[in-house]
């Protein structure tokens, strides 16, 4: 049997849109302005397969259902965006409280020539357990970066020239069903809104399941 059927899946939309007047709204203040950039129906959702440290298991986005998700772009040599970033990530969930134990911070290596994965477990540890590592293949990073549009560059070292890396300090937040939301331009600052940031997670944390994300995880 074919895994996807198109038909089904129009017919299950039709019948929603059909009835959904009947239905009630699940929240009233989803038109509250967000303090960063609504990406939700406009970037696709978290997908990918990498290997995770410290423990070299495969893991999909559909291991982190459940979670609200920070998708990173790095390396652990870099000598300030990234460890910046990361305080100023430890510093939004302190701030979060018990509401930071139901958010992932996900950190690609986007220099997995030299971040192995004890050294990415190793640098992941020293921000806190919210701080996860990722490791792999070429492709696979090339494919996730492309998703998101995410740019970076490893240029090897050559002519007494040492390695540069470049990458992206945006980071993407997406629901807990793996549907991406928000977009934080950067927490890459000596002085960042964390505190816009922590309210933003907070209120992705306690949001109630809408109609609609009922219906994605039905056909999806």
């Amino acid at each position: 049997m074919a895994a996807d059927h198109p038909i089904q899946r129009r017919g299950v939309l039709g019948l929603f849109a059909a009835g959904a007047a009947g239905l009630p709204l699940s929240h009233c203040d989803d038109t509250a302005a967000w303090h960063d950039v609504d990406v939700a129906g406009t970037s696709p959702s978290l997908r990918f397969t990498m290997r995770r440290a410290p423990d070299g298991k495969q893991v999909t986005a559909a291991d982190y259902r459940g979670d609200i998700v920070m998708l990173y772009f790095g390396y652990t040599f870099c000598p300030d965006v990234c460890p910046l970033t990361l305080q100023n990530t430890g510093d939004v969930f302190s701030r979060m409280g018990s509401d930071a134990k139901s958010v992932r911070f996900l950190f690609v290596t986007v220099d997995p020539g030299r971040d192995s994965l004890p050294v990415l477990a190793q640098y992941v540890s020293q921000f806190g357990p919210n701080f996860i590592g990722l490791r792999g293949t070429p492709d696979h990073l090339a494919n996730l970066a492309r998703r998101f549009r995410i740019a970076y560059s490893v240029t090897p070292a050559s002519g007494g020239n040492p390695i540069e890396v470049t990458h992206s300090s945006a980071i993407y937040v997406f629901g807990r069903h793996g549907a991406a939301r928000l977009l934080v331009p950067s927490l890459a600052s000596a002085n960042p809104d964390t505190n816009g940031v922590a309210a933003d997670l907070t209120r992705l944390v306690h949001e109630r399941p809408s109609t609609l994300g009922w219906l994605e995880r039905l056909v999806s």
